[in-house]
């Protein structure tokens, strides 16, 4: 079946390129649309992903706030209240504020200061994105870190102890970090005393409370029970705070139903494209379609002709798009945009193919089905 199904496909060629040529646009579009969306959720949460988080860990905010990135101050007694609850082992302030970064060359750029206790700094960053210098460096006095992608958008270069100015204020760049981009506005860790002093933040004032649990709690009555003593205050695992954030800021910026109008337009292009150029080649052949009815084959095995047309259709677009997104992929890292074409995708996409491909052969299925053999002669 497949190999009299290629025969067809070489017979006409033109509408074959044609064919493949929309699998391939549409699954392109769809791919790089997806990736792109899937890279942006990333970064809307990195204030979590960015952070050596333990499953221990129960990350408390004020309870007006699902998003991460945008939390207001709260006092900092309850550091010292949470931490005498029975299921608590510690506690650990953190610090988030915003500021603006000064260089010597003029340019400025909008930051987030993100501050946690030294030494552990359980508000990150992580090991892994940790490029150059240690956290160590970060105990010293006005020093931050920086993210070496974010040096082309400020139109500098980064290097270990270049001076800059974070809201007036002289500070030095102590460690960068790569990979560990904010959504918005840049990420600077450093301690709690130098995000406070950057940020003009009262000694009172924290913005997240880092609860470590002790062994053996269950984490689901640990949470409620700081809900139920504090009840302005928010409990959340790390995860689910990381993925409330995402949605929030889906919500909120409409890009969910941006990237997702695309998407479906792709899809729906090309699922009418592919059908109509099909529809079409099945005209073209119809006295083909003829004698083998003629001939004694039945609808079903027409059906299937077509269809085997479409699945190879399908698998050559397929294979052509995915070697685009991978281009795509190479060709936008080192900006820092970091596509993850994972295994899970690539079979995702090769669905959709599948689905556009042979879900546009219908057409020219229910128009061969019709087809009288005694017409074509």
């Amino acid at each position: 079946m497949l190999a009299l199904a290629w025969r067809f496909i070489r017979f006409d060629r033109a509408k074959s390129i044609g064919v493949v040529t929309a699998v391939v646009i549409s699954i392109f579009l769809i791919g790089q649309q997806l990736s792109l969306l899937f890279f942006l959720m990333g970064l809307m949460g990195n204030l979590v992903g960015n952070a050596p988080v333990s499953t221990a860990d129960v990350w408390i905010i004020e309870r007006q706030s699902n998003n991460i990135n945008s939390v207001n101050a709260i006092d900092r007694r309850f550091v010292q209240e949470i931490a005498s609850l029975p299921s608590v082992q510690s506690t650990s302030p953190v610090v988030v504020t915003s500021g603006q970064a000064s260089f010597l060359d003029g340019n400025t750029a909008p930051v987030t200061i993100v501050g946690s206790e030294a030494p552990f700094f359980l508000a990150g960053p992580v090991d892994r994105k940790i490029m150059s210098g240690t956290r160590t460096r970060l105990l010293e006095p006005e020093v931050v870190s920086a993210e070496f992608f974010s040096a082309k958008n400020w139109g500098t270069n980064l290097v270990l102890d270049k001076p800059i100015e974070i809201n007036g204020k002289r500070a030095k760049i102590g460690l960068i970090t790569k990979n560990a981009q904010g959504f918005g506005a840049s990420l600077m860790y450093s301690t709690l005393a130098n995000a406070r002093h950057y940020g003009s933040l009262a000694p009172s004032k924290v913005s997240i409370i880092i609860a470590r649990l002790h062994d053996g709690v269950d984490k689901a009555d640990a949470i409620k029970e700081i809900n139920n003593f504090f009840p302005h205050l928010q409990a959340w695992d790390a995860e689910k705070l990381q993925q409330s954030t995402v949605k929030e800021i889906l919500i909120a910026s409409n890009m969910g139903m941006s990237f997702g109008t695309l998407v479906l337009f792709a899809m729906l292009s090309g699922f009418f494209i592919i059908g109509l150029t099909l529809y079409s080649s099945a005209l073209d052949r119809i006295k083909d379609y003829g004698t083998l009815k003629a001939m004694g084959a039945r609808n079903s095995y027409v059906d299937k002709l077509i269809i085997a047309q479409a699945f190879l259709y399908a698998l050559l677009g397929y294979v052509v798009a995915l070697l685009l997104l991978f281009g795509f992929k190479m060709g936008v890292a080192k900006s820092g945009l970091l596509i993850d074409i994972s295994i899970p995708f690539a079979l995702f996409l090769l669905l959709v193919t599948l689905l556009i491909s042979i879900g546009g052969s219908l057409f020219a299925v229910r128009k061969i089905a019709k087809l009288e053999p005694a017409a074509v002669f």
